[in-house]
């Protein structure tokens, strides 16, 4: 036990709670994130009033506690986005895969979008904003984003649309004018999403390890979500998503992420996009 630390934390509880979070979540922590546990997980143990993570451990064994599960795949997730991030995917949905969705759904007028692994809504909004920017070739059609995260936390953050003034700092000054409302009196320093792009989100908490049981979808944008998984659960990951998208439809994923002898149920067409 360091010194420094609050509470008794053994390589036998890391163990158990990166166990816990792996059979939740898909993520395979390494054993680098011994530290990481111990402080994003303390504040837990010091809430719940416990004397050290063995307590913890117990704690989170009751039946009865099983909400605590929640937290601390909320404590533990990584959750890191921006506007725009890897701007080329919202480059390719507006120049290419937004029309093919259009050409193919004529006869339904009907664009189903998935973001999965939303964090904070920066990418769902993003997304808004291309449809948004191509509302005259979508009039008269129902068009949807599914935004989902399995963080209940980061998920009502997303669902509020509310960021600090600094998070959209490098959008354009077109955009900023047109998608967001600045903050005033106690909310001074922030920006609000107009409701414009809200109605085009619905938010929901979705665990990807588990039958995902949607609606048919034209494009998912996972992005740097597989990276966490071991090989197994990208591949059954892979056939869900194979599962829910239609026939030529698009899977988005990290720069730093690759299908390579994963799946051969998507082809590589692009930058880190498969169809």
């Amino acid at each position: 036990m360091s010194a420094a630390r609050e509470y008794q934390f053994t390589r036998r509880d890391f163990d158990y709670l990166r166990r816990i979070s792996n059979q939740r979540t898909g993520i395979v922590v390494s054993d680098d994130k011994f530290d990481m546990f111990y402080s994003r997980l303390a504040r837990r143990v010091r809430a719940l009033g416990l004397s050290n993570f063995a307590d913890y451990c117990d704690y989170l064994e009751a039946p009865e506690n099983a909400e605590e599960i929640t937290e601390l795949v909320n404590a533990v997730t990584t959750n890191l986005t921006s506007f725009f991030r890897e701007k080329h995917h919202f480059e390719f949905l507006a120049e290419r895969a937004l029309g093919e969705a259009i050409d193919r759904n004529r006869a339904t007028r009907r664009i189903r979008i998935w973001s999965a692994g939303c964090s904070t809504g920066e990418e769902p909004y993003s997304i808004a904003m291309v449809l948004a920017e191509n509302a005259d070739r979508l009039r008269g059609w129902d068009v949807q984003i599914l935004a989902s995260d399995i963080d209940s936390n980061v998920l009502e953050q997303a669902a509020r649309g509310v960021y600090p003034a600094a998070r959209v700092e490098g959008l354009p000054a077109s955009r900023l004018k047109r998608f967001f409302q600045k903050g005033r009196g106690r909310q001074a320093g922030k920006v609000r999403v107009k409701d414009a792009l809200r109605d085009l989100i619905r938010f929901e908490q979705i665990n990807l390890m588990e039958p995902l049981g949607l609606d048919t979808q034209d494009i998912v944008f996972c992005r740097n979500v597989i990276i966490y998984f071991d090989k197994p659960t990208k591949v059954g990951l892979m056939d869900r998503f194979a599962g829910v998208l239609v026939d030529g439809g698009y899977l988005i994923i990290g720069h730093s992420e690759s299908l390579y002898q994963v799946t051969s149920r998507f082809e590589l067409i692009g930058h880190t996009v498969y169809r």
